[in-house]
């Protein structure tokens, strides 16, 4: 079954041949990814390089972070876009980004203000969770619209942390 998956907007073409091998835009891989107990850590062998991933479920996304970076990703089969493209001649930006706090954690620094621009890539947060320090970036232009954290302020897993419109 072949994938498409996108990754802060660049799409993949992801087919699973088997348990160890998938492809990624036509090229080969050998991967292991186990889950490491009850919590959404992964561990991840890919060509024999290990990594280690945080997974968490969006409300039509998943969040990753992986190397200290913060992916949003999406997983659509074949069909499914296909079908989706056929019902709604393409996909619309939504108007409102939600960001969510990818793991619990404590915020360290928010260097940005509401009513605030913002570009891609900016800073929004800096959330501290396991003593590592995690840039949370804006996946998109906007502004921040609603800031609903300082420093200092404990989140839960998938808590919204701010909006930019």
């Amino acid at each position: 079954m072949k994938y498409i998956t996108t990754i802060n907007e660049q799409e993949y073409e992801v087919e699973i041949f088997d348990d160890k091998h998938v492809t990624v835009n036509g090229q080969c891989y050998e991967m292991d990814f186990h889950s490491l107990s009850d919590q959404p850590v992964y561990s991840l062998l890919v060509d024999g390089k290990s990594y280690e991933a945080y997974v968490y479920p969006a409300e039509e996304s998943w969040q990753v972070l992986l190397v200290g970076r913060q992916f949003h990703a999406t997983v659509e089969d074949e069909r499914e876009r296909r079908l989706k493209s056929r019902s709604e001649g393409g996909v619309s930006e939504r108007a409102e980004f939600l960001l969510k706090a990818p793991m619990p954690g404590l915020i360290v620094s928010v260097p940005v203000q509401e009513g605030q621009a913002v570009e891609k890539g900016d800073i929004l947060v800096v959330l501290e969770s396991m003593k590592m320090q995690n840039e949370l970036k804006s996946p998109r232009a906007g502004t921040v619209s609603r800031l609903r954290v300082h420093p200092g302020d404990s989140v839960e897993l998938r808590q919204v942390i701010l909006s930019v419109s």
